[in-house]
């Protein structure tokens, strides 16, 4: 996995599949705005209303099954996936594919078995509160969005992709808040010399 990909995943809300013969369409949210996520690796998330909107735009999007590549369940290409930002959440609407996978996907979201839905992206912009040691809160602002995943996990185990991902997000905004921390020391000890020097000229021109 790209070392700048990143995994989020959700339990589906407001999920309605309908079928028409043998069309099938799946519509549900894949993310609320504003809505903490459960604890990742020392920070919660949330997702900005617009983070998404350039994306949409832009990009082609998939819709996969369990992020398998192989298994394509849509595409915003051909508009058999449509995906749309309002007020509340990033939401879709998906017209599953009449094989065998696409099948399996809507008895096993209609039966409940698959619940969960993650997105993987690319983080453009993002914003940290780190008021809190405690309860660091990383604000999703601009992302790029690949493919998003009708998945049976909605839940965050250690082993997940969504915590590795989310793992090497900290570490990385730690690193550049320590490089912060460091250039700020370095001014601030730049300043105090200054300031000792000034002190010395004065002194020594008060003394000719």
């Amino acid at each position: 996995m790209d070392e700048k990909l990143e995994q989020r995943t959700f339990t589906l809300s407001n999920i309605e599949v309908r079928a028409e013969g043998d069309n099938v369409t799946v519509t549900g949210d894949v993310v609320m705005f504003e809505q903490l996520s459960v604890p990742l690796w020392g920070f919660r998330e949330k997702v900005r209303k617009g983070a998404f909107e350039k994306s949409l735009r832009k990009s082609v999007v998939k819709a996969l099954w369990n992020h398998n590549s192989d298994l394509v369940l849509g595409s915003t290409k051909n508009r058999t996936l449509r995906l749309w930002e309002d007020d509340m959440a990033l939401r879709f609407e998906l017209d599953l594919p009449n094989t065998t996978w696409g099948r399996d996907a809507a008895e096993s979201i209609r039966r409940g078995d698959v619940d969960g839905v993650s997105f993987g992206f690319e983080v453009v912009r993002d914003e940290w509160d780190y008021d809190d040691p405690s309860d660091v809160i990383r604000t999703l602002i601009e992302v790029n969005l690949y493919e998003i995943s009708p998945t049976p996990f909605p839940a965050y185990p250690d082993s997940s992709v969504d915590v590795r991902s989310a793992k090497r997000a900290y570490e990385k905004f730690v690193a550049s808040r320590d490089t912060e921390k460091q250039k700020a020391a370095e001014e601030e000890q730049r300043k105090r010399k200054f300031e000792a020097m000034r002190k010395q000229l004065a002194l020594a021109e008060m003394e000719a």
